[in-house]
């Protein structure tokens, strides 16, 4: 019986000690984007689907990945609900996400360099509208919750309208083609 007891306290001790794999808590979790235009910017929020964060035996950021739902997509400064649900139709519509043929976008990480305490460069796969191409940011993470802020060339995605880059005469019409994404992550617990 002493024998058992030791061998399952040395196997729970060797689980404490493994890499963790936590799970990204779907409710509490978010992305905040801001899209600037000439004439000034709009917010809103993407729900999460899924995701995981990775940390080796340390505690340090090793790895993981999210889901965003693309069909979540809201509006927080709009408050007239004809204006607002006219830009929600639009930003869901093919001239921004196509969201009903991509119901979803991701991040994959690839690498994490720790800077400082709970600081880390983060570079994966960010994939919009079913294209992927590398991106990188600064992330504060521990194991309750992360958060960064990512920056993303939106015609790298093939969301062309209202680009400068593309389209010559749009005046103060004419959308940025930067958006910044706010990614706050929390663990289920």
């Amino acid at each position: 019986m002493l024998k058992k007891l030791i061998i399952a306290s040395l196997a729970l001790s060797s689980v404490a000690f493994a890499a963790d794999n936590l799970e990204i808590d779907t409710a509490t979790s978010k992305l905040v984007y801001v899209g600037k235009k000439v004439t000034g910017s709009h917010t809103g929020e993407v729900k999460l689907a899924s995701g995981h964060l990775n940390f080796d035996k340390k505690g340090a950021l090793a790895g993981g990945a999210f889901v965003a739902d693309m069909t979540s997509i809201s509006n927080t400064d709009i408050a007239d609900k004809d204006y607002h649900k006219k830009f929600i139709d639009h930003i869901v519509s093919e001239d921004f996400f196509a969201v009903e043929k991509f119901k979803t976008a991701s991040f994959v990480i690839k690498s994490v360099k720790k800077q400082k305490a709970d600081q880390y460069k983060v570079s994966g796969d960010l994939t919009i509208k079913g294209k992927t191409l590398p991106a990188s940011f600064d992330a504060v993470a521990t194991k309750e919750k992360a958060s960064a802020k990512l920056v993303f060339d939106r015609t790298k995605y093939d969301i062309k309208y209202g680009s400068g880059k593309f389209f010559q005469g749009l005046g103060d019409k004419m959308i940025n083609d930067e958006v910044q994404l706010e990614i706050l992550l929390t663990a289920k617990k």
